[in-house]
């Protein structure tokens, strides 16, 4: 059969209206007819697929993973993870530069990935890539090689090859980023908060947490949205856990500031309080916080 040309058919579509029963007509890869009702049947020169109780919809996007490959594939590749998207239904991943080695802050990097995932991808990849520090030399590079945008750190990645890059950094990438037309994303930690916290020691998540402060992320959205309205740059925050930097980002979206921001589903389903010390798996920066976020 080919997957090109055919009819699906399941109780649970779904639509822009909700999810309801129906019958979804592909011809040649594309969609080109929804029939709704139980009893609709496919077009007669097409096979028909009934697939009861399983949710048919549109493909997802993830657009923040870390495929780690080459260099560090034994965390994870491409082969396991777009598999593993796949499975979820999620039919493209935008890669992160870094935890790669090289990460992805040349075009000639970008090569190397790209390469590496050449053969292994079981859904559409696209790339974002990185930089490092205020020298925004090789982003005409990226950006003309496919780049869907640019990160950034405002606090030590953790991995000793992708850099940090200071305000000089940050307002030097927002303004290439507006000049070229795309996205900086930007993890929002600021290093002096996190200085001045209590490090983190044994297997204590309070410790953990408080290593990591709220207030490190509301000083570093506090920069992010003052910077993307001086240069124009369009800034993505990733991976948002403190409560406190919404009116931050709602103050500066409305003073006109192009600015976005992300959160993550562990950050709304798991709380601070119900994490047992030890549990390595909860372990992410910004950390899982309490449940009041």
């Amino acid at each position: 059969m080919s997957f090109g040309s055919l009819a699906l058919r399941s109780d649970r579509v779904v639509l822009p209206d909700g999810v309801t029963t129906a019958t979804v007509v592909v011809r040649d890869g594309r969609i080109v007819e929804v029939r709704r009702g139980p009893a609709q049947p496919g077009p007669a020169d097409l096979p028909l697929v009934d697939l009861p109780g399983l949710v048919l919809s549109p493909g997802l996007v993830d657009a923040h993973v870390h495929v780690n490959e080459p260099g560090r594939t034994e965390w994870e590749g491409f082969a396991c993870a777009t598999r593993a998207a796949a499975a979820g239904g999620v039919t493209t991943i935008v890669d992160m530069p870094l935890n790669s080695v090289p990460p992805t802050t040349t075009a000639e990097a970008l090569r190397v990935k790209r390469a590496a995932a050449a053969g292994q991808a079981w859904v559409d990849i696209g790339f974002w890539g990185g930089l490092t520090s205020a020298d925004t030399g090789h982003v005409d590079e990226l950006v003309d090689a496919g780049v869907c945008g640019l990160k950034v750190f405002l606090a030590p990645s953790g991995v000793p090859e992708f850099g940090h890059v200071d305000g000089s950094g940050l307002a030097a990438a927002l303004a290439a980023g507006a000049r070229r037309g795309v996205p900086v994303l930007v993890h929002a930690e600021a290093p002096a908060e996190l200085a001045a916290a209590p490090p983190p020691t044994g297997p204590s998540y309070g410790r953990w947490l408080a290593s990591r402060p709220a207030a490190a992320e509301v000083a570093a959205i506090r920069q992010v949205v003052a910077t993307a309205c001086r240069t124009g740059g369009r800034a993505h925050v990733l991976h948002l856990s403190a409560a406190a930097a919404l009116p931050v980002l709602a103050a500066g979206r409305s003073a006109g500031a192009p600015v976005s921001v992300e959160t993550c589903p562990h950050y709304l389903s798991l709380c601070a309080e119900e994490l047992p010390d030890g549990a390595t798996e909860a372990k992410c920066a910004p950390p899982v916080r309490e449940a009041a976020n």
